[in-house]
């Protein structure tokens, strides 16, 4: 009987737990504190311990102290180092955290993976690719020694790395072992958004000419791949930005952003995995973004999409959005539930939302 009581609290003290981290925070309000403005365009962000924002920019990388605002750049054309790239070539657009490392990808050719040490700012090249083709658009982790970056296509694949030894050696998947893209099938470089992960597996997307989800169940050992209802046939459509909220629960977001007013098929939500999508919001709510967030724990129903168009929110699984802000960002990651940091074109900012 003992034995009987015992299991009955366990289960009960964790199905109490699990139900206590959703919310339904049902927010419908910011406040926007801004923390940067400059002449920079930010398109990556990543935040370490809640406390340092680090981020790539269109001449370099840099971090923020998000207690003090302390800000530092480093702006390649002033490191007096070999890097006599221009600006574009230069332009930092995915960037990701481990716990002992800060890690920045630039986008065009020589493509260069940089790992810089958090603590003594020391900084390494770990990758280098050079080919008038190669443009990354997103980096992230599964864990401190492994991690993926993803780009447009070279040959007939999309161009995928992979890191078993805390990112100081990355590898170059093989087009053998991987699925084959169609003609104008890439992706945007436009918010490090285009790889979401749970535990061990990976969706990466695609836009162009199609619009696709990569799916990985074994961190990048084999794959499939899913179409999706997404607007494609330009090479301006498709997704632009996918979130996993658990490992069945996902959305993918875009649209055409030189039609940004277009909401019909820019937006769509799976339930289960990623093998099928389904569009929500058809012709009503927000048009073209390039950011698509799950609000933490709040159950894969509140999602907030950012984009130069302004900040939107759905707190009904993406039917209805509102939209909370005008003021453009390219890219956001929450701190927690209620804050997040957003970036864009001249500007970093804290996001309350209320």
């Amino acid at each position: 009987m003992r034995l009987i009581t015992t299991i009955l609290f366990v289960f009960t003290f964790v199905c109490c737990n699990t139900e206590d981290k959703i919310q339904n925070h049902n927010f419908s309000d910011i406040e926007l504190e801004y923390l940067l403005k400059d002449s920079i365009s930010v398109r990556a962000i990543d935040i370490y311990k809640d406390t340092l924002l680090g981020f790539g920019y269109n001449k370099g990388y840099g971090f923020m102290n998000l207690n003090t605002n302390r800000l530092e750049l480093i702006n390649f054309e002033n490191t007096g180092s070999n890097d006599e790239i221009s600006n574009w070539v230069a332009e930092q657009r995915a960037v990701s955290y481990t716990n002992t490392s800060f890690f920045s990808l630039g986008i065009g050719s020589p493509a260069r993976l940089r790992k810089i040490d958090i603590n003594s700012k020391e900084e390494k090249i770990v990758y280098s690719e050079t080919h008038d083709k190669v443009f990354y658009d997103a980096i992230t982790f599964w864990n401190t020694k492994e991690g993926i970056a993803m780009g447009d296509p070279i040959d007939n694949c999309l161009s995928i790395l992979i890191t078993r030894d805390e990112g100081e050696t990355w590898n170059k998947i093989s087009c053998d072992d991987l699925p084959e893209i169609f003609d104008g099938e890439a992706a945007f470089a436009a918010s490090n958004g285009n790889i979401a992960i749970i535990g061990d597996e990976t969706w990466i997307v695609s836009g162009g000419m199609k619009s696709r989800v990569f799916y990985s169940p074994d961190k990048g050992k084999t794959w499939d791949v899913f179409t999706t209802p997404i607007v494609q046939g330009k090479q301006t459509t498709g997704v632009y930005s996918v979130d996993f909220y658990d490992k069945n629960i996902g959305i993918v977001y875009g649209g055409d952003y030189t039609k940004p007013k277009n909401n019909k098929a820019n937006k769509a939500i799976t339930n289960d995995g990623g093998k099928t999508w389904s569009l929500i919001s058809e012709d009503k709510g927000s048009g073209y973004k390039s950011c698509v967030r799950y609000i933490p724990n709040g159950g894969g129903k509140e999602i907030v999409a950012v984009g130069f168009t302004g900040i939107s929110i759905s707190n009904d699984y993406g039917e209805q959005w509102k939209e909370l802000s005008k003021e453009g960002f390219y890219t956001l990651r929450f701190i927690n539930d209620s804050i997040a940091i957003a970036a864009g074109k001249n500007r970093i900012a804290r996001i309350t939302f209320k």
